[in-house]
């Protein structure tokens, strides 16, 4: 009796945030920083607004990101139809308007633009100076003051049966080559050589979440694999609309999810759960040479969680 009270506690402490507020930004400084936001399209609904300017704000005290990377879902429900679809002022530009915030924005696609055109959302980067995708799965490399970070956006939604298996809601998913692009990734990390290497998707190959298993199943057997033949550093993602860090035994690999930009669930640990947290919020990822963090920030600024990786 007294060993299950012992593990209920520590798997409440897991998801219990020890917040910190940042008042000290020299945290950043000398490193190269960018945002991690997706599930933001609630037309500013929901906390959307409000951290939407906590991001702006953090931005102009000192967090200076080059770049927004956004997993996915930055339009809800049924994505959008084209490149003038209204959903782009009230989901996007109207919402992340702070001066700040005018930065490259690198987006993939998430399960709800995949309701919709998807080509539309590939198509605004001819519309949005900050918009910038050039293809569903894409890679790019940075280098700041010595240390080099790869990034590499890849699709998800097409590596999961059930998106493929339902071709009137996700219309884009079944005719999408999902083996092409694992090709592709297994390529692109056999040549990377970079200090610090990223994956960045929507959906997670491990995290708790009520979302049916054979997501997270068809995502383990798949893109998994490679990830832990690389070694990458990070896999990055949304979907669950919380935060979540997990390990998982024979993987060096550290399985961030990301929470929501607006609406968020609640969670609790599952095995391999490092830290988790129902608030809603966005992440600050910063690198130099010897290190890699990624703070986890709540809508009121505070710290929850840090992953950390060291050289």
């Amino acid at each position: 009796m007294m060993k299950k009270l012992y593990l209920l506690l520590f798997a409440a402490l897991l998801c219990q945030a020890a917040t910190a507020q940042i008042t000290d930004y020299s945290i950043f400084d000398k490193k190269f920083n960018f945002y991690v936001a997706n599930d933001l399209g609630r037309n500013g609904y929901y906390d959307q607004k409000p951290i939407a300017e906590l991001m702006g704000q953090m931005a102009e005290n000192g967090a200076d990101p080059e770049f927004v990377l956004a997993t996915g879902d930055v339009h809800h429900f049924e994505g959008v139809r084209s490149v003038n679809d209204p959903l782009w002022m009230t989901n996007y530009e109207l919402i992340y308007s702070h001066p700040e915030l005018m930065i490259d924005w690198f987006p993939l696609l998430g399960n709800h633009e995949y309701r919709g055109n998807t080509q539309a959302v590939l198509d605004y980067s001819k519309i949005s100076r900050r918009w910038t995708m050039p293809a569903r799965y894409y890679t790019k490399t940075f280098e700041d003051k010595g240390a080099t970070i790869r990034i590499v956006w890849v699709d998800t939604a097409p590596m999961i049966d059930k998106y493929r298996n339902e071709s009137e809601t996700y219309p884009d998913a079944c005719k999408q080559d999902c083996q092409k692009q694992l090709a592709w990734v297994d390529s692109v990390l056999t040549a990377a050589k970079e200090d610090w290497v990223i994956v960045a998707g929507h959906h997670p190959i491990y995290a708790e979440t009520p979302k049916d298993e054979s997501e997270r199943r068809d995502m383990q057997n798949r893109l998994d694999p490679v990830l832990r033949k690389h070694k990458v550093d990070m896999y990055i993602c949304g979907h669950i609309h919380n935060f979540q860090h997990v390990r998982v035994a024979s993987s060096d690999i550290d399985y961030i999810t990301n929470s929501a930009g607006s609406l968020a669930r609640k969670v609790k640990p599952i095995e391999g759960t490092v830290f988790c947290s129902p608030e809603p919020g966005f992440s600050i990822v910063s690198a130099n040479k010897r290190t890699l963090e990624l703070r986890m920030i709540d809508k009121k600024g505070n710290v929850l969680h840090t992953v950390t990786r060291s050289k």
